[in-house]
């Protein structure tokens, strides 16, 4: 059920994203093409080489009615990013020193180092504006009837050329927003009583072929991120690199990705490009190899591992979400397993494992943010030079800190990468403004070309 949830408190769902993103706006926010655009400042500039982000504010007011001020802007944006927040952006805020009020319209955010990606971040529903008493946002849209489906109605915006035409085509503009499983809310679009399906990810990608649905409505974006299976166990097996790079190179990701969807892009490193990092991706060893090379330089590392440590069989505990789609990519991780001498036993994805799945899109293009959400257990030199990349006072030698932290962690193997994340929704033909793009993120106020 969508609920404008508190992000200090820690990660929330796409439905509740979706809802405090449509109900609620940050300094800046995404557009349809998952690009910059004015929330609650109209404009900016960024000065003293990448250190200062002004932002002069517009009028604005909560869903009240009562106006918001910089003051009350400064308060939430720090209550977000206090080292006590559970906000999953704060890790990549830290270089936040300070936020001011300048005047009643103009804000200062300083940084103690550069970071050029700081706009993405503020873009993002979870460091949107929401009071929390009285609850309320400052739109695009308001919420006309709550519920476990509110309907979303339009805010009156005195900046559009004309507002009497506004007014009467309102109707046509509400949304509701239904947070539901996968399969009802394909269903439900297969019999037209919506117009649109979002965050549809791998786990429920097969259930589309169970599904009348024109092809042309399945839309597809080129998401980048993690997704892959992450090491949250070192004792055992696990303890040595070499045999988490054992595992890592008897998946065929080939097989895999295709068995769930077409086209899926499969991936073997972390880094697919080199984005703010001075290195090109570290690739690992084994990638020279062919399957069949690899799943027997595999096998034989379980083999002798057993033999020196006097062990019995090994298992392997991989936790993994729902859905078909997660079935069958546990049934190729299995099968890898298996192969090599490895039992596997598939757990829920919050249950205590040994592989855990990530599956992110990527919230900004920092090679940082990718190394560090791999890094959910490292070794202390890996996590050294992770944190040396964010301690960084300079662009160029972050950079250089960051090839750094790659090449450790390629090291380390904390991370099994198996394929870019997947994203898909259903999207009816009168919704033409919606466009795929790198965040996978289409705001509800971007999807008519008559909405604002």
């Amino acid at each position: 059920m969508p609920d404008a949830a508190d992000a200090r408190r820690g990660p929330i769902d796409l439905p509740s994203r979706l809802l405090i993103d449509s109900t609620a706006q940050g300094l800046v926010r995404f557009d349809a093409a998952g690009q910059i655009e004015p929330g609650l400042a109209e404009r900016w500039i960024v000065i003293d080489d990448g250190m200062s982000y002004i932002f002069r504010l517009r009028e604005a007011t909560w869903s009240d009615g009562s106006r918001i001020t910089a003051d009350q802007i400064v308060a939430m944006l720090k209550r977000q990013i206090v080292p006590a927040s559970r906000n999953p952006l704060a890790p990549f805020l830290s270089a936040v020193d300070e936020i001011v009020v300048m005047t009643p319209q103009v804000i200062e955010v300083r940084l103690s180092r550069p970071r050029p990606d700081l706009l993405k971040l503020f873009a993002q529903p979870e460091l949107a504006l929401l009071r929390l008493r009285p609850p309320g946002g400052s739109g695009p849209f308001r919420i006309a009837q709550p519920g476990a489906a509110p309907l979303l109605r339009p805010v009156y915006d005195l900046n559009r050329a004309d507002p009497e035409d506004q007014l009467e085509m309102q109707p046509e503009r509400d949304v509701r927003l239904i947070g539901e499983r996968a399969a009802r809310a394909i269903a439900r679009f297969a019999h037209r009583d919506s117009d649109l399906v979002s965050g549809g990810s791998f786990a429920d990608w097969p259930l589309l072929a169970t599904a009348d649905i024109a092809p042309a409505a399945i839309r597809v974006d080129p998401a980048v991120g993690l997704f892959g299976l992450a090491i949250v166990s070192r004792t055992g097996f696990l303890a040595e690199a070499a045999n988490r790079a054992a595992i890592s190179q008897a998946i065929d990701r080939t097989a895999l990705t295709a068995a769930i969807a077409p086209n899926w892009e499969a991936a073997d490193r972390i880094l697919a490009e080199p984005l703010d990092s001075a290195g090109l991706p570290q690739v690992p060893s084994w990638t020279l190899l062919n399957q069949d090379e690899r799943r027997a330089g595999a096998r034989l590392r379980v083999a002798t591992w057993r033999e020196q440590a006097q062990s019995g069989p090994i298992a392997m505990r991989i936790a993994l979400p729902t859905g078909s789609g997660a079935t069958i990519l546990y049934a190729h991780v299995a099968a890898a397993l298996l192969r090599i001498g490895i039992l596997p036993e598939r757990v829920a994805i919050d249950a205590p494992a040994d592989l855990r799945l990530i599956d992110l899109v990527a919230p900004y293009d920092s090679a940082r943010w990718y190394l560090a959400n791999a890094c959910i257990v490292c070794s202390a030199p890996a996590q050294a030079a992770l944190d040396a990349a964010r301690a960084a006072p300079t662009l160029a030698e972050r950079s250089q800190r960051i090839a750094a932290a790659d090449a450790a962690l390629n090291e380390d193997v904390p991370f099994i990468p198996l394929a870019r994340p997947l994203r898909w929704s259903l999207v009816a033909t009168r919704l033409q403004q919606w466009q795929p793009n790198s965040r996978a993120w289409h705001p509800l106020n971007r999807l008519r070309p008559d909405t604002k």
